[in-house]
């Protein structure tokens, strides 16, 4: 299922996973609390649906998902090691994989520190700049699984 991210549903969603009270969102669109109500509880049905699609896409074994912090926590059975999927506004949906990487033989170092520091920043969360995103992505995905 792909997510929509153009939508306001999504938008609606962005704004308080970022901590903006529905109350504000409804005030700064003009619109009523329970209307931006309704499109979250719709939003967080399409996003828990979307993780669990892609964690049985990816034979991944949930263990715990967080519909409005768009995160959901596994085990990949084929791999043997914990995996985490996460919506990313920038990103969409993807799926990372705890692992020791060569990150600096790797042709997507880049792309992997760019991804990792947006998603922090989506977050609110801070992380220690490093030019490691393997060390990156372990400690931001420690502070996730403390969300969700």
């Amino acid at each position: 299922m792909l997510l929509p991210t153009n939508e306001k549903q999504f938008e609606f969603w962005a704004l308080r996973r970022s901590g903006v009270p529905n109350i504000t969102i409804a005030n700064q669109l003009g619109i009523s609390r329970q209307a931006v109500s309704r499109a979250l509880l719709l939003m967080d049905q399409r996003i828990e649906s979307t993780l669990q699609e892609m964690a049985h896409a990816n034979q991944i074994a949930i263990d715990r998902i967080n519909a409005e912090r768009g995160i959901l926590l596994g085990r990949s059975i084929p791999f043997a090691t914990a995996a985490i999927i996460f919506v990313s506004r920038k990103h969409g949906v993807q799926v990372w994989y705890e692992h020791d990487g060569d990150c600096g033989s790797c042709q997507r170092y880049t792309e992997c520190i760019e991804l990792l520091w947006d998603y922090a920043a989506e977050l609110g969360i801070k992380i220690k700049k490093t030019a490691d995103p393997t060390k990156m992505a372990e400690e931001l995905f420690e502070k996730v699984r403390e969300l969700a």
